[in-house]
């Protein structure tokens, strides 16, 4: 069956009962300050989803005027991080003289982990934008512990600040710093003010309330040492013979360092480079390459415009494997309540806001 027509299939059989449709989508001021602002309309989502409000961008905030603080590095982030990277690069080296199983192990180990991030921490935790049942919930919170990119919660937290006060120094990854600051030189130094007062005021009570993620805050290290680095080096070396410094080079740093790059430019290039066909007046864009390599992640113009969808795009499986994922174990019971703008409310935002680059299908 072709793909369209099974997305079609699987889509019709699960909307009545576990979709959501949004009619109409929330207003937005333009973050610039300049034209008419909008009408604010009424949050469509508080029906649909009233444990959640705060990943809604918030117009009011504007930056306190002054220079910034000054810059506190976080020396041992920077030293990490370095020596990732050229662990990585070392990686690519022994490409050439790895075995096939190696590389379907490390391709294996970035899809998983890559879903913990975008299945789990983000569209799940951060969003709310659909539920999942218990058996789901582990298998993400697993795989998000494979990604090493934070617990669950503090990405998430981080998360609803950066869509509520986006590109503003409240945003943790404020792209309006440049390139290098919202790829990684966020992490590599000590948060802004304004992040920790803001991310203070969250309503963070969903996070807190769910045991699964409470567990793995707790336990986080020692998992993640276990998840992230041993477990890959010693599964290629033990099962099929691999070398250990292949093992560890190519099926860990490798990996983990293309993992954390694919999600990082989520907050960088989908920020400043691509088309912004659903809102013009606010920077992130629509990037396909993003969207490749972050598994549906680089519709970020629509995500900052539609927070609350479940498939963070318009197109649902088009570049979208978590997407499609979702839907997969929606057809097996797993996921439900999954939350989709309408056709008529996209539709409407184009013609107010677009910038003139959308083309339907």
């Amino acid at each position: 069956m072709p793909a369209h027509l099974l997305q079609e299939e699987m889509s019709s059989s699960y909307t009545t009962t576990t979709t959501t449709t949004i009619t109409e989508p929330p207003a937005r001021i333009a973050q610039n300050g300049e034209g008419n602002s909008e009408k604010h309309l009424l949050h469509a989502e508080e029906d649909i989803r009233p444990e959640m409000k705060d990943d809604i961008y918030d117009p009011s905030y504007k930056d306190k005027e002054g220079p910034r603080p000054k810059l506190e590095y976080v020396w041992r982030n920077i030293i990490l991080m370095s020596l990732l990277h050229l662990g990585a690069l070392y990686g690519i080296v022994l490409i050439p003289t790895c075995k096939v199983y190696t590389w379907l192990w490390g391709f294996f180990y970035y899809i998983i982990s890559a879903l913990g991030i975008t299945a789990g921490a983000h569209r799940l935790w951060s969003h709310r934008s659909y539920k999942a049942r218990l058996p789901l919930r582990v298998f993400l919170i697993i795989a998000n512990t494979m990604a090493f990119q934070n617990d669950a919660y503090e990405w998430a937290r981080d998360h609803r600040v950066h869509h509520k006060f986006s590109e503003t120094d409240a945003d943790p990854h404020n792209a309006r710093r440049g390139f290098f600051f919202s790829h990684v030189g966020w992490l590599l130094v000590r948060k802004h003010p304004a992040v920790k007062e803001k991310g203070g005021l969250l309503d963070l009570s969903d996070l807190k309330a769910e045991k699964l993620l409470m567990f793995q805050r707790r336990h986080y290290k020692p998992a993640v040492l276990l998840m992230c680095f041993i477990l890959p080096t010693l599964v290629p070396w033990y099962f099929w013979g691999e070398t250990f410094q292949h093992s560890l080079y190519v099926a860990t740093f490798l990996r983990y360092a293309i993992v954390l790059n694919a999600t990082w430019l989520v907050n960088s290039a989908a920020h400043l480079y691509g088309y912004r066909p659903y809102d013009k007046n606010i920077n992130p864009r629509e990037n396909i390459l993003v969207s490749l390599g972050a598994v549906g992640e680089g519709f970020h113009n629509y995500h900052h415009s539609f927070p609350y969808d479940y498939s963070t795009s318009e197109y649902r499986w088009h570049i979208n494997l978590t997407t499609f994922f979702i839907d997969c174990m929606a057809a097996l019971g797993l996921a439900y309540d999954r939350k989709k703008v309408s056709k008529a409310a996209v539709l409407a935002k184009i013609k107010r806001t677009g910038d003139g680059s959308y083309k339907s299908g």
